[in-house]
C-alpha cells in the first residue's frame, strides 16, 4: 500500500513538473492559426513565401487559405492579374504554399469555397439554396378561374389551397393542376386562394473570389452537397498533392431563408409518418396554435436531420476520405443543432459574447459532450474596428473570453496577402484585425502569439470540469421556427439570456450547453441540470432526466416545468404523459429537484444545491473562471476582462491544498500561498493568470517570487519623463523630447505610423542597484468609459494606456522585455550597472495615423467590373491617434509578490 502511494505521488510530481516545463515552451501545434486572405486571387510565388517566413516569425503555427474578392484590377502594362478561382495558375500557387509551409513547419489548410457560404458558378439553380414560399391570390366575385403564378426554373408548385373568405373559414386544398394549365379552376365561392411553391432563396456567395461569383448551394440536398465536393473540394485538395491540407473549412452557414429542398415532403413523411402537405398552411399563420406549433416543430426537426446527413455527415467523411479533417462553424441558418457539432471532426465556435448566449459556447460544450478535445475560435473579426485600429491589448481582451468559454486554439482573423505594390499599409479585410508585418506593433507579435499559445496549450491539459449544463429547449425552438427563420441558434436567446448566463456565472459556477440528442447518446455527466423555461420535450428525454436524478444529478426547474409533446403525432396523449410525468417530478421538490420561479432566485438556489467551483472575497463580475482537472492536479484560468485592477482573494474548489502560480506572460512558475484556505489574486486591468493546485507532497520548480506589480509598495528613484532623444528612422528624422508628448503633436510626424525609437542616459548609483528589484514603470492607463463613444463594432480595451501602442525596451544593448499590457511594468535589476546606463525603447502604434493622412482607395472601377463584392467597414472619418510615451517613465525600487 506505501509502495503503491509513493508510486502515485512520484508519478504526479514527474505530471506537473512536466506540465511547467512544457508551459514556458509549449508544442507548436498550440500555436495560433491565421485565415489567409488572398484577395482575388492575385498572389505570386515569391510574395506567398516571404510572407510565410513572415508568419513563421511572428510566432504562428500555420494558416488557412480564403480565396476571396478582388482589390486591384488586372494591368496588362505593370504584370498584375487576378487568378480565376480554380484556375491552374491559382491551383499551382496553392501547391507552391502547401510545400513552403511543409518546409517551414507550418501546418496549411484550405477553406472549401471561395468565400462563404458553399455555392459559386458551378451551382445550378435545381442546386441552390431552396424555399417555401406562400403566394395569395384574390379572386373576383364570380369568377371560376385564377392565373397560376409565375413558376420560372428551380421551382415547382407544391399545393394550392382555397378558401370563401368568411369568418372562421377553412383553407381546403385542391388537385395541382395539370403541368401546361395557364388558368385554374376553382370552386364557387373561392375569394382567396394560397398557392405554396418551392423557390430559391438566390442568395450569392459572399466576398467571391474572379470567377466564384453564384448561388449559394442547397445544403438540405445531397446531391448539391456532393457536386460542390466534386467540382470544388477534389480540386483544391488535389492541389495539396501527396501532403493534405492539415484541415478544411467550413465557416459560419449563413444560408439566409433556407428552409426547404426538393424532396423534403418525401423526406419529412419518411421522418415523421404523416404528410405535412395538408399542413402546409400552418407554417405561415401569423397566430399559430397547437397544431400549427407542432407542426413547425416536425418541419424544424426534419430540416436540421437533412443539414447534419446531407451537409456535415458527407463533408466530414468527404475529409477522412481525403486524409484530412473537416474543421467547421456549425451555427446560424439553416437548422443546426447543438449535437449537429458531434458530426464534425472539429468545431470551431465565433464570437466573444461570454457572459450572454454565444455561439463559441455552443461549439465548446458540444467538444466537452462528444470528446473533442481541440475546439478553435474564430477569433478577432470585429476588434476594435476598422481595420488596423486594434491593439495588442484589445487582442488579449478578446482572446481571454474566448478562452473563458473553453476555447483552446485560436484562429486569428486575419492575414491580408498583400503585394509590394499595395505599398504602406497595405491590403486589408473589409473587416477583421490585422497580423501581419505591415502592423506597426509587429514589433512585439511573437509576445502576443506566445501568450495564445501558452493559454491554448494549458487549455487542453486533463479534461473540461464544468459541473453546471443548461439544457436547451431546442424542441421549443422548433415550434418558433417560421418561414425564413428557421436558426436554432437565432431562437435559444429567448431562453438563454444575458441574465440566466450571468446568474450562474456571478454565483460562482462553469456551465456548458447540453442538449436531448446529447443526453440520448452521452448521458448527462454534470453536477447540476438547469432546464430554463422549457415547455417542450420528449418522454425519453424526461425520462433520461428522471433516471439522472436518481443516481445523484441535481436539477433546477427555471420559470415553468415542461408540459408538453414535441410533435404533432400523438401530439395531445403524449402531452398528458409529459404534464403528469413532469408534475410528479417536480411536484415535490427535494435536496436534487428545485423550482425556481425567476432567474433572480436562481443564485441562491445553486448556492444551496451545489458548493461553486469559485467564490471571491467580494464579488467581481469581470473576472471569469475556467476550470480544467487532471488525475494529480487542478488548473484554474483566471481573467479580468474589465479595465481597473482587481485585488481580491480566491476560494477554489479543489480537493488540493498547495497552488504553484503559471504566468502566461513570460511562462514562468511561482509558489503560490494560501490565505485561510483561500487564494490572494491580484489582476491587473485586463490581466490574467493560472492556478495549478495540487497537493502538498509535490513541489514544482519555481521562481524566486510572483513579479506581479503592486505600485503601493514602490518607491521612485529616478524621473524619466523628460529629455529623451526620439527618432523616426522610417522619416529619416531625429528630434530632442524635453517633455513626453504624442507624435501627433508635431506636423512632420502627425500621420506617422511605424516605430520611434526613444533614447537616453540613466545614472544609478550602486546602493540603487543593492536594492532589488529595480523595475522600469512606464505610468498606468486610465480607463475609459465605453459611454463616451459611438456603437462601434468588435470587442475593445476600454483603458487609455500610458504606451501607445507598444514598445520593446533594451537596457545596455541588452533586451528587457516588451510593454503593451498592464501593468507597464519591467524589471531591469540585473541589467543595470553603476554609473551611465542607456534606455531605449521603440515605441510602435498602429496604421491609423498613416490611414488618416490619405485619401482612401477609389473602388469605382473595381465594383463597375465585379460587382460590389465588400464594404470598407468603419473607414470614414479616419482621425490620428495619440501615439508613443505618454505616460510617467520612472525607475523604482519595487517589492515582489
Amino acid at each position: 500500500m506505501l509502495v503503491g502511494g509513493l508510486a502515485t505521488a512520484a508519478t504526479a510530481q514527474t505530471n506537473l513538473q512536466q506540465l511547467e516545463k512544457t508551459f514556458q515552451n509549449p508544442p507548436d501545434n498550440a500555436k495560433p492559426m491565421l485565415r489567409w486572405w488572398w484577395f482575388g486571387p492575385s498572389v505570386t510565388k515569391p510574395e506567398i513565401l516571404r510572407e510565410m517566413q513572415q508568419i513563421k516569425a511572428g510566432g504562428f503555427g500555420g494558416f488557412v487559405i480564403h480565396y476571396v474578392y478582388p482589390l486591384a484590377l488586372d494591368d496588362p502594362q505593370t504584370g498584375f492579374r487576378n487568378l480565376p478561382f480554380l484556375s491552374p495558375a491559382m491551383l499551382s500557387d496553392v501547391s507552391y504554399a502547401n510545400r513552403q509551409a511543409h518546409a517551414l513547419g507550418l501546418r496549411a489548410g484550405t477553406a472549401l469555397a471561395s468565400g462563404w457560404p458553399y455555392g459559386g458558378p458551378m451551382t445550378a439553380v435545381t442546386e441552390a439554396a431552396a424555399k417555401i414560399v406562400q403566394k395569395e391570390s384574390t379572386v373576383a366575385p364570380g369568377a371560376h378561374s385564377v392565373a397560376l403564378p409565375s413558376i420560372g426554373n428551380g421551382q415547382k408548385l407544391l399545393a394550392v389551397f382555397a378558401q370563401d373568405g368568411s369568418a372562421g373559414s377553412q383553407q381546403k386544398m385542391l388537385p395541382l393542376p395539370a403541368p401546361v394549365t395557364l388558368r385554374m379552376a376553382i370552386p364557387t365561392g373561392t375569394h382567396i386562394v394560397d398557392w405554396y411553391l418551392m423557390s430559391r432563396t438566390g442568395q450569392q456567395v459572399k466576398r467571391a473570389a474572379v470567377d466564384a461569383n453564384g448561388f449559394v448551394l442547397d445544403h438540405f440536398s445531397h446531391h448539391a452537397v456532393a457536386d460542390h465536393l466534386k467540382n470544388v473540394g477534389d480540386k483544391l485538395v488535389a492541389a495539396f498533392g501527396s501532403e493534405p491540407p492539415d484541415s478544411v473549412f467550413s465557416d459560419s452557414l449563413e444560408v439566409f431563408g433556407a428552409d426547404w429542398t426538393p424532396d423534403f415532403l418525401e423526406e419529412f413523411r419518411k421522418k415523421n409518418g404523416y404528410s405535412l402537405l395538408p399542413y402546409l398552411p400552418d407554417l405561415f399563420m401569423k397566430h399559430p396554435d397547437a397544431q400549427a406549433l407542432a407542426v413547425r416543430h416536425d418541419w424544424g426537426v426534419t430540416l436540421t436531420a437533412l443539414i447534419d446527413e446531407n451537409y456535415l455527415t458527407q463533408v466530414n467523411a468527404w475529409a477522412r476520405a481525403h486524409h484530412t479533417h473537416l474543421r467547421a462553424q456549425v451555427y446560424g441558418p439553416p437548422a443546426v443543432s447543438l449535437s449537429s457539432n458531434n458530426l464534425v471532426d472539429l468545431p470551431e465556435g465565433e464570437g466573444p459574447q461570454w457572459r450572454q448566449f454565444a455561439y463559441t459556447r455552443w461549439a465548446t460544450s458540444a467538444g466537452h459532450l462528444y470528446g473533442r478535445p481541440i475546439i478553435s475560435s474564430e477569433t478577432f473579426t470585429w476588434l476594435h474596428s476598422p481595420a488596423f485600429r486594434a491593439t495588442p491589448l484589445d487582442v488579449k481582451a478578446e482572446a481571454d473570453r474566448f478562452f473563458l468559454q473553453g476555447v483552446n486554439q485560436i484562429y486569428c482573423h486575419g492575414w491580408p496577402y498583400s503585394p509590394p505594390s499595395a505599398g504602406e499599409p497595405g491590403w486589408r479585410f473589409y473587416a477583421a484585425a490585422v497580423f501581419d508585418a505591415h502592423n506597426p506593433w509587429w514589433i512585439v507579435m511573437p509576445e502576443v502569439t506566445q501568450y495564445l499559445q501558452r493559454v491554448s496549450w494549458i487549455m487542453r491539459q486533463g479534461a473540461p470540469a464544468n459541473r453546471v449544463a443548461i439544457f436547451l429547449p431546442e424542441d421549443d425552438a422548433w415550434a418558433a421556427f417560421t418561414p425564413g427563420q428557421v436558426a436554432l441558434t437565432g431562437l435559444l436567446p429567448r431562453w438563454i439570456t444575458p441574465q440566466l448566463t450571468q446568474a450562474i456565472e456571478n454565483s460562482g459556477y462553469d456551465f456548458d450547453y447540453i442538449d436531448a440528442a446529447a443526453i440520448q447518446a452521452r448521458g448527462i455527466h454534470y453536477s447540476l441540470l438547469i432546464l430554463p423555461n422549457v415547455d417542450r420535450i420528449s418522454p425519453a428525454a424526461l425520462t433520461a432526466i428522471q433516471q439522472y436524478e436518481k443516481s445523484g444529478g441535481k436539477v433546477i426547474a427555471l420559470g415553468r416545468i415542461p408540459a408538453h409533446a414535441p410533435g404533432f403525432l400523438h401530439y395531445e396523449q403524449i402531452s398528458a404523459e409529459v404534464n403528469r410525468e413532469s408534475h410528479a417530478f417536480f411536484g415535490h421538490p427535494g435536496a436534487r429537484v428545485r423550482v425556481v420561479q425567476a432567474v433572480s432566485g436562481l443564485g441562491d438556489a445553486l448556492h444551496q444545491m451545489l458548493t461553486p467551483a469559485m467564490t471571491l472575497s467580494a464579488a467581481k463580475p469581470a473576472v471569469g473562471f475556467v476550470r480544467r482537472k487532471l488525475d494529480d492536479a487542478d488548473i484554474y484560468f483566471l481573467a479580468n476582462t474589465s479595465n481597473v485592477s482587481i485585488h481580491t482573494v480566491a476560494h477554489l474548489r479543489s480537493r488540493y491544498t498547495s497552488g504553484t502560480w503559471l504566468d502566461p506572460m513570460s511562462g514562468k512558475a511561482y509558489a503560490a500561498q494560501s490565505r485561510n484556505g483561500g487564494w490572494p489574486l491580484h489582476l491587473a486591468p485586463y490581466g490574467s493568470t493560472i492556478l495549478v493546485l495540487h497537493a502538498k507532497n509535490v513541489r514544482l520548480p519555481v521562481a524566486a517570487g510572483h513579479d506581479s506589480f503592486n505600485p503601493s509598495s514602490t518607491k521612485a528613484i529616478a524621473d524619466l519623463s523628460s529629455d529623451w532623444n526620439v527618432s523616426f528612422p522610417a522619416l529619416h528624422l531625429q528630434e530632442p523630447m524635453a517633455t513626453l508628448a504624442s507624435w501627433t503633436k508635431n506636423e512632420k510626424t502627425l500621420y506617422y505610423s511605424g516605430v520611434a525609437v526613444y533614447r537616453r542616459t540613466l545614472e544609478v548609483a550602486q546602493n540603487d542597484l543593492d536594492h532589488a528589484p529595480l523595475l522600469l514603470s512606464f505610468g498606468q492607463g486610465t480607463p475609459v468609459s465605453p459611454s463616451a463613444f459611438h456603437r462601434q463594432m468588435g470587442t475593445r480595451a476600454w483603458l487609455n494606456p500610458p504606451v501607445h501602442v507598444a514598445a520593446v525596451v533594451y537596457v545596455n544593448g541588452r533586451l528587457a522585455g516588451t510593454v503593451w499590457h498592464p501593468p507597464y511594468v519591467l524589471a531591469v535589476g540585473g541589467l543595470l550597472k553603476p554609473g551611465a546606463n542607456q534606455i531605449e525603447v521603440r515605441v510602435a502604434n498602429t496604421a491609423i495615423n498613416e490611414m488618416a493622412g490619405k485619401s482612401l482607395p477609389d473602388y469605382r472601377l473595381l465594383w463597375a467590373r465585379y460587382g460590389r463584392r465588400f464594404e470598407p467597414q468603419d473607414m470614414k472619418h479616419l482621425q490620428p491617434l495619440p501615439s508613443g510615451l505618454l505616460g510617467k517613465v520612472e525607475l523604482l525600487e519595487g517589492e515582489s509578490r
